[in-house]
């Protein structure tokens, strides 16, 4: 009989975590063998955690862990402390955070180098083909506009998504450019015609939505859709976890969500 995968969780107290936590009661692959919580904030230049798995104690020692995977969905000071611990213990790591800024993202990029590490603005695997699709879209109708609306709850704080920027980025790869270049996020007043090759971006806020995202390919006379609508937002839990599963044992290296459909796909 395979041995349980022995998981962690950090973040476990937000959304994403605790939706973790109620799946991995009926998940029998994983044993859960800790579940931290960012406490959002700092003591002596390093992030406090509260370790739920040892009676909330509070701790910022990682030492005691012992996992062979470690999903993260915490905060940028909470990725870097997991990021640490897995490097020195050769223990994979998936996250989902966001808001990694140049230098967090070079440690993560160094880090791959000794430990399995994949990072995802979206664990979906609806949004997944959607990116695989568009990338094939986008490279065969290289002349038409190119679209894309995302919409979230009231809440969220970040504009355009994380999930729409990396459609934006698939679909600028698929055609040769990037973003940078081509990309278009606020239209007001006279911003005159459309410049040929660009790809916007439209944001809707409101209520509780969970996620919805839609590229629009537009030429003459006809337009291409692709949408994802999330209605649950456990189906991001379910597929972090998907994630760990594949992950843990993997030999060093940057993975992907794409990697995981691939594999998935029949030979």
């Amino acid at each position: 009989m395979t041995s349980p995968i022995r998981l962690a969780i950090n973040g476990a107290s937000g959304r994403m975590g605790r939706a973790l936590l109620s799946l991995l009661r009926e998940d029998k692959r994983f044993e859960l063998v800790s579940a931290l919580v960012s406490a959002d904030s700092v003591h002596n230049g390093k992030p406090v955690f509260v370790d739920i798995s040892a009676s909330l104690r509070q701790s910022t020692d990682w030492s005691a862990i012992a996992a062979d995977v470690v999903i993260d969905f915490s905060g940028p000071d909470g990725l870097a402390a997991a990021l640490m611990h897995c490097k020195a213990n050769k223990i994979a790591l998936v996250t989902g955070t966001t808001g990694i800024d140049a230098s967090l993202q070079t440690k993560l990029d160094e880090a791959a180098q000794h430990i399995p590490l994949l990072h995802a603005a979206n664990f979906s695997l609806g949004v997944a083909v959607l990116k695989r699709l568009l990338s094939e879209a986008a490279a065969a109708l290289p002349d038409w506009d190119l679209e894309i609306i995302e919409a979230h709850h009231s809440r969220k704080e970040d504009a355009p998504s994380g999930t729409a920027l990396a459609l934006g980025h698939a679909a600028a790869q698929a055609r040769g450019t990037s973003l940078a270049k081509d990309a278009v996020y606020v239209r007001e007043g006279r911003p005159g015609a459309r410049r040929s090759g660009s790809i916007g971006f439209a944001v809707v806020r409101g209520g509780d939505v969970v996620g919805e995202h839609t590229a629009l390919l537009l030429g003459q006379g006809e337009r291409v859709e692709l949408s994802h609508r999330a209605t649950d937002r456990s189906i991001f839990a379910r597929g972090a976890l998907e994630a760990a599963a594949w992950l843990a044992g993997k030999e060093p290296g940057t993975y992907h969500i794409d990697d995981l459909l691939q594999a998935r796909m029949p030979v």
